[in-house]
């Protein structure tokens, strides 16, 4: 079975979990836009897929009670400006994402009512956040750049702010039926590196120069578990985007 993870430190529970919880699968690891686009040209079977995409798939089957979410602040899915949000005239997506950059043109829609220009973006864009142009960061290297800005608006924070909910960033989704034994199977895996966050934090950790307090995040920040609350967020965020 094909498998694609995201290649944020998010993911260390689920990466760990897959590779030494005996579970075998052909595991590859993405960001998350060509996690999702992966799912979408069949190249795998299951993906942590950013539930953005979804609705775009012929057939998408949760198959695991496991999501990347958080409740009120997640810390690396922001937007940044040098101007406060009435005076944004231009906000730059982030290329690695697709439910980050849906995400803040519903807020500012429905919740900031505000109507800036939204822009695609490429790699180093970074640079170009200025004046009145904000731009979405996403994943651990967005930290980073909390100190550089005087206006940063937590995308997560403000979806709870604005639905009383916590947000799913992604869900383990099929493109396929799959046997349910194998279903189960997988979310053992899952459970496995969920279970045991110390070993696959000393295994893993050291690819990712991040300024994260990495354990912290990982307990106190993400939350994996896919609850009915959660669900319910999942679909009032695509009902709006849709």
């Amino acid at each position: 079975m094909k498998v694609c993870s995201v290649s944020y430190l998010n993911s260390i529970p689920f990466v760990y979990g897959l590779e030494n919880s005996g579970i075998e699968v052909d595991l590859s690891l993405e960001i998350p836009s060509v996690c999702g686009q992966k799912l979408l040209n069949n190249e795998v079977d299951i993906a942590l897929l950013p539930v953005t995409v979804i609705p775009t798939l012929d057939y998408a089957d949760v198959v695991s009670p496991y999501c990347i979410s958080s409740d009120g602040a997640v810390e690396t899915v922001c937007l940044f400006s040098e101007v406060p949000l009435e005076q944004i005239d231009t906000i730059l997506l982030d290329y690695h994402s697709r439910t980050s950059n849906a995400l803040v043109q519903l807020l500012s829609k429905h919740f900031w009512k505000i109507q800036p220009n939204f822009k695609t973006s490429d790699v180093d864009f970074e640079s170009n956040i200025k004046s009145n142009t904000a731009g979405v960061i996403i994943g651990d290297r967005a930290y980073n750049y909390r100190d550089n800005f005087p206006y940063v608006y937590d995308l997560s924070e403000e979806w709870k702010k604005f639905s009383g909910l916590p947000f799913v960033f992604a869900c383990w989704v099929s493109n396929k039926p799959l046997d349910l034994s194998f279903k189960k199977a997988f979310s053992s895996a899952l459970q496995y590196g969920i279970s045991n966050l110390d070993l696959a934090l000393s295994e893993k950790s050291d690819a990712f120069d991040t300024q994260i307090d990495k354990m912290k995040y990982l307990t106190e920040v993400i939350n994996y578990d896919l609850t009915d609350e959660k669900r319910k967020s999942m679909q009032m965020f695509l009902d709006l985007i849709s």
